[in-house]
């Protein structure tokens, strides 16, 4: 197993780069912008392939390296159901399985610092974003937080797990790297309360400051997505409503471009194929399963995704590998439900 916990002294986050092996699939959890260099060299050291990049909760200290990361590696953004972001590759909610290669994260909802926060369990440890911090817990006092959501964030949910669960938070101002939630229930001081009125009391007389960053780093992590319409202005994008017209025509495949669990949760387009992201470069390359597909046959090939874009970065991946006739559904399978567009299972 490979993990990396990378630090910015300047918002006190901490970033976590996790993976199975030397040479395999890796993601990354709670990037900021202004370390996005350090961590591309440190997957290139490491000889990783960035698969997916992930952000805890709409974060108020810093600027998040989520688009960054997904112009310079076509990774997958990642964000929980809950986040009010203008567009991410793939949304989850508690129960779901956040998986790459050798890798799997297990999914809970911990609102209360921001209505939007998510905490990942793998295996001996938990992260915990900023519902539980070190000898600490997030503030709930602004974007929709909530000391009683918190509470049972913490009391229903985090501190349920076993003892020598190791606790990795998104942020740290003291120097800490580490707990577990053995040692946060005997001696963090917001946790040795007898009701959730007296922690609701506790974090009503905290009276902080503003993040620094907060005016900017808010506005702009609300402004992640990829810019989708230049996919369009260059004709490679059909809306849902025109897509609906195509099903059943021999000349276009529709090509899912989500994962078994995600087409599973949310159903697929009749007659669509797979064809999962991470392998698009080895399938639209010579021999490739859509190369050959759109040579061999002369197809339209329509990707879809959750939400358009893993499908416009896999546009234009295709038109540089010289499949002129590729384009993508804009708005993805959620613009497709949204027009009332027709689901299989």
């Amino acid at each position: 197993m490979i993990f990396r916990q990378l630090y910015d002294s300047v918002s006190g986050t901490y970033t976590y780069l996790i993976a199975s092996r030397r040479g395999g699939e890796a993601l990354i959890i709670d990037p900021v912008l202004e370390k996005v260099d350090r961590y591309l060299q440190l997957v290139r050291e490491l000889d990783l392939q960035l698969i997916k990049a992930v952000d805890t909760h709409v974060h108020a200290d810093h600027v998040t390296g989520l688009g960054v990361l997904r112009d310079r590696t076509q990774c997958i953004t990642v964000m929980g159901e809950h986040s009010n972001v203008d567009v991410v590759s793939m949304r989850v909610a508690e129960g779901d399985k956040l998986t790459i290669e050798g890798v799997a994260l297990d999914v809970i909802y911990t609102p209360g610092h921001t209505d939007d926060s998510y905490s990942f369990i793998m295996g001996d440890r938990v992260f915990t974003g900023d519902t539980l911090l070190i000898r600490g817990t997030g503030r709930t006092d602004f974007q929709n937080g909530s000391a009683r959501a918190q509470y049972e964030s913490l009391f229903g949910k985090l501190l349920r797990l076993p003892d020598d669960t190791l606790v990795f938070p998104a942020h740290d101002y003291k120097g800490d790297t580490v707990s577990t939630i053995g040692e946060e229930k005997a001696y963090n001081p917001r946790l040795q309360v007898k009701s959730v009125d007296e922690y609701i009391a506790l974090m009503s007389k905290l009276n902080l400051p503003n993040p620094r960053m907060m005016d900017v780093a808010v506005p702009a992590n609300l402004r992640v997505g990829l810019a989708q319409e230049e996919i369009a202005r260059r004709g490679w994008a059909f809306s849902a409503a025109d897509a609906m017209t195509m099903i059943g025509k021999p000349d276009v495949a529709f090509i899912d471009l989500r994962e078994r669990a995600e087409r599973k949760k949310h159903g697929i387009i009749p007659g669509s194929l797979h064809a999962p992201y991470p392998d698009l470069r080895e399938n639209i390359e010579t021999g490739g399963i859509l190369h050959d597909l759109a040579t061999a046959t002369s197809k339209r090939m329509l990707f879809y995704c959750a939400f358009g874009e893993r499908s416009a970065m896999a546009v234009q991946a295709a038109q540089g590998a010289g499949l002129s006739a590729a384009c993508h559904i804009q708005g993805g399978i959620d613009a497709w439900k949204k027009a009332g567009g027709p689901l299989a299972n």
